[in-house]
């Protein structure tokens, strides 16, 4: 049984007079209208309607009944218009989720000139290396760098990303030879805590990939504390390429081995932007996507697209 049909046309009925006048406003003969409601009035165990009188009345649960069902139909009514309203307009609050790097990098800078463009989208920014578990946290997007492997998720990559070894201009002055991986052993190597094992930088020239063990001068589990103990002089960083660009172009960093491509991890990483699967992306997530990418640092603008 469809219960608001049901309720709707024992609305109608009330406000026209009768089976006959409500069927016709929904297209609907008098016999598939008494249908409905009495469906409805088996289901609820109780009478609604005196059928024995030749004008349709009320009895007295279906006065209160009537009552209750107006408020209910306005309230999905005014319900529905809101949410038509969102999907045109950008509105509400939009609740992001990101790592440190990436929030403090990007985001956070970009979010000023967003909200002058959509001063009714709240922005609330989340920050934490780890990813969000939307339905729990009610996150609204998860900015990660590697795809997500849930289900019922979209994912949008927003660009593939390299990691840079990165160093000051006074550490790299007075630093020992650099030009092969073996080299690192004699260098102060700032590092990333993936875990208790020993860490390990993979360098990629051509086809041939090459792993070193790093001996840790100072590790962290935070990427700004990297950063910025790389910019002080303290050693060589491995940091990604949007977290460095704006030190590389300033000349606060330098980047060093660029002929290896060189991971902590994986070659694969990247940002990418994720939300959970609707019928309709909601407005308010696009257009905060798009503007994202259009600023990124060092990139074309250009659209995500989904994968």
């Amino acid at each position: 049984m469809d219960r608001l049909r049901a309720m709707e046309l024992l609305i109608a009925a009330v406000d026209d007079g009768s089976f006959s006048a409500a069927g016709r406003r929904f297209s609907l003969s008098p016999t598939s209208v008494s249908r409905h409601i009495s469906d409805l009035e088996e289901a609820l165990g109780v009478g609604l309607v005196h059928r024995s009188t030749r004008h349709l009345s009320l009895t007295e649960a279906g006065e209160d009944y009537v009552r209750n069902a107006r408020a209910i139909l306005a309230s999905l009514q005014e319900t529905e218009a809101r949410a038509r309203a969102m999907q045109s307009k950008p509105s509400g609050t939009l609740r992001v989720h990101a790592r440190h790097m990436f929030g403090l990098g990007i985001l956070a800078p970009a979010l000023p000139e967003f909200r002058a463009l959509y001063p009714d989208i709240e922005v609330e920014l989340h920050l934490g290396d780890r990813p969000a578990n939307l339905r729990e946290t009610g996150m609204d997007i998860d900015f990660r760098i590697a795809p997500p492997q849930e289900t019922g998720l979209i994912r949008r990559k927003l660009f593939g990303s390299d990691r840079y070894l990165v160093a000051s201009p006074d550490y790299v002055r007075s630093m020992p030879r650099l030009e092969i991986p073996a080299d690192l052993a004699n260098h102060r190597c700032l590092t990333y805590w993936l875990g208790p094992d020993e860490i390990y930088w993979r360098f990629l020239r051509e086809t041939e990939i090459e792993e070193q063990i790093i001996n840790s001068t100072l590790c962290t589990n935070n990427g700004q504390v990297l950063l910025m103990l790389a910019r002080m002089g303290h050693g060589i960083a491995l940091l990604d390429d949007y977290t460095v660009a704006p030190d590389l172009t300033g000349g606060t960093l330098v980047r060093l081995m660029p002929d290896y491509r060189v991971t902590n991890t994986t070659y694969e990483e990247g940002i990418y932007a994720t939300f959970l699967e609707n019928v309709q992306t909601p407005v308010k997530i696009r257009v905060f996507l798009d503007f994202i990418c259009e600023r990124l640092p060092g990139r074309n603008a250009r659209k995500a697209t989904a994968s």
